[in-house]
């Protein structure tokens, strides 16, 4: 299959996934079905198939600037709505070392690029854009930016995002805020 714009990759996977629950929706389901892909340099960098695959990608992201892309679908009976959230994520130069000690102590074989967001922060950095953080002061959900922000120390061989521009949560695979404001229009 051949798609024309990275977001439409995310948006197809996600609506495919919902229709696998055809036989399960009733009168009041909501079926939300999501799937996210990184996208560098005009290629999408799905989850690794190796630790070769994994360093790979991990070399290609290196000091560059990507995107997040993540398709989710909201499905009940008698509607179909989707939508997509872009998220740009900058990336430190990383050493050889540092991309070894990460594949082999983290586990990005099950990322979409080989990494998570939670495990790339530097220390004390707030990820969440500034509407993520009223959205979640609004809903008294503060915390969930302190659990999902995981300490590290200099030097410790960790990757690092040096900057996140739009939502820190679609990185990690599902924009809870755009979700909800969804969720609001059914």
């Amino acid at each position: 299959m051949q798609f024309e714009d990275p977001q439409e990759i995310p948006l197809y996977l996600c609506e495919k996934k919902a229709n696998a629950f055809d036989e399960e929706i009733n009168d009041t389901t909501i079926v939300i079905t999501a799937d996210t892909i990184v996208w560098i340099n005009g290629q999408v960098l799905n989850k690794p198939e190796n630790f070769d695959d994994a360093a790979r990608m991990l070399k290609l992201l290196s000091g560059n600037v990507h995107e997040v892309y993540t398709g989710v679908c909201l499905r009940s009976k008698n509607k179909t709505r989707s939508f997509y959230t872009l998220t740009k994520v900058y990336f430190k130069k990383l050493s050889q070392e540092e991309i070894e000690f990460y594949i082999k102590n983290y586990n990005p074989f099950d990322k979409a690029g080989s990494y998570g967001a939670q495990e790339c922060l530097p220390d004390g950095m707030n990820p969440c854009s500034k509407d993520e953080i009223a959205f979640l002061t609004k809903l008294n959900k503060i915390g969930l930016i302190e659990s999902s922000n995981a300490k590290m120390q200099s030097g410790t061989g960790h990757i690092e995002v040096e900057k996140i521009e739009g939502s820190y949560f679609n990185v990690m695979g599902l924009p809870i805020m755009e979700l909800y404001e969804e969720l609001l229009k059914i």
